[in-house]
């Protein structure tokens, strides 16, 4: 018999915006396919007003809109605490929250008896965008998380050790797993934007301070290449941030800004690119990173633990912040012969290692054991 299954988190289902999302939407689909009725909670104000009305249910999933505030430091906080509330009286199984700032709520439900699962994927709140009471709500959600989960999920051996050394707490070790992307020629890419094969330097992720993108665009423009640099990220949110990487593009050719991008085009962005770097400072684990190998892209990523740990021997490694060493790694690679790397390798050991199937399985055994020692103590 199939089990009701709550998702509590991410932004809205379906949506590529974020490796929350995609990781929700992956499980979600499995696990409905399965037999398993899942329920995801969407931010209402996250589709947008030109959206149209949201659907009510995709692919075998009920989407349940939470209303929301538009403003970026109250709209996850209001979201969590008014998602939980209308959760706890779903009937469900078990409720798993996704990401530290909606694990304030695990207490909730734990005090009702309904099972807890929480999934951290990344330590959100040593992200540099969030302000003071963003931060310790951040804290105080990872401790409850810790506290209140009747299992607790981490995506690294590196978060899986932070929580036992912080809070004593065993936690079960499931990474992320990854859609191959198929190997495509640069069609649409080359009719949009004239980029063809092995002519563009990639980076590909959310336009927020951690991914780094500051480091690559200032080692870029010190650099003597034709090589262009194309920037595949949201540009529409108009935040400091982007603002910055505006200017520090502004009056410079070679650098193309492509908006969001998925489906076939961000295919042929990763098929194609010469290399594809993630520069960044912080990482739960990166999706973007495991598609990219996923079509056999050369990778230049930031040596700290959680990119070194997903890439697996398969990427070059620069210092996290170092520009120099992060320009000399580029040059370096666009002066190499192409052969030179295993292409073939790297895609075997993401095929083999980062299947969604495989996690789904390992989380559908969490959710039975949390269920069956729940049920066991009522």
């Amino acid at each position: 018999m199939g089990m009701k299954i709550g998702m509590i988190g991410h932004k809205r289902v379906p949506s590529r915006e974020g490796g929350i999302e995609i990781a929700v939407e992956e499980t979600a689909l499995r696990l409905a396919a399965m037999g398993h009725q899942v329920d995801c909670y969407n931010r209402r104000q996250d589709f947008g007003r030109k959206a149209g009305r949201p659907p009510r249910e995709y692919r075998g999933i009920r989407l349940i809109r939470i209303p929301t505030l538009s403003h970026p430091s109250l709209n996850a906080f209001v979201y969590s605490v008014l998602a939980a509330i209308r959760a706890v009286f779903g009937g469900y199984d078990v409720l798993h929250f996704h990401a530290e700032g909606p694990g304030a709520m695990t207490f909730l439900p734990r005090l009702l008896g309904i099972p807890v699962v929480a999934t951290i994927h990344g330590l959100d709140w040593q992200r540099a965008k969030w302000g003071r009471f963003a931060t310790r709500y951040l804290l105080w959600g990872e401790k409850n998380a810790a506290r209140y989960s009747n299992a607790l999920v981490v995506l690294s051996r590196g978060n899986q050790r932070y929580f036992m050394d912080t809070y004593g707490r065993e936690s079960v070790y499931i990474p992320n797993g990854v859609e191959m992307i198929p190997c495509r020629g640069p069609e649409e890419i080359g009719r949009r934007w004239g980029l063809k094969r092995n002519t563009y330097i990639l980076f590909l992720s959310r336009l927020v301070p951690e991914k780094g993108l500051h480091y690559l665009l200032e080692a870029y423009k010190n650099m003597n290449t034709q090589t262009r640099l194309v920037i595949a990220g949201e540009l529409t949110k108009n935040n400091d941030y982007v603002n910055r990487i505006r200017r520090m593009a502004e009056g410079d050719e070679r650098i193309l800004f492509t908006d969001f991008v998925q489906g076939r085009v961000l295919e042929e962005l990763m098929s194609n690119c010469r290399v594809y770097v993630l520069p960044s400072d912080i990482e739960g684990m990166s999706i973007s990173l495991l598609e990219a190998m996923s079509c056999g892209a050369r990778c230049l990523v930031s040596d700290i633990e959680e990119n070194v740990e997903t890439a697996g021997g398969y990427a070059r490694y620069f210092p996290k912040g170092n520009v120099p060493v992060l320009g000399s790694c580029l040059e370096s690679i666009l002066g190499e012969d192409e052969d030179l790397h295993d292409r073939e390798g790297q895609m075997s050991f993401v095929r083999e290692r980062y299947s969604w199937d495989t996690a789904v399985q390992e989380l559908l055994q969490v959710y039975e054991n949390v269920r069956k020692k729940t049920t066991a103590q009522i």
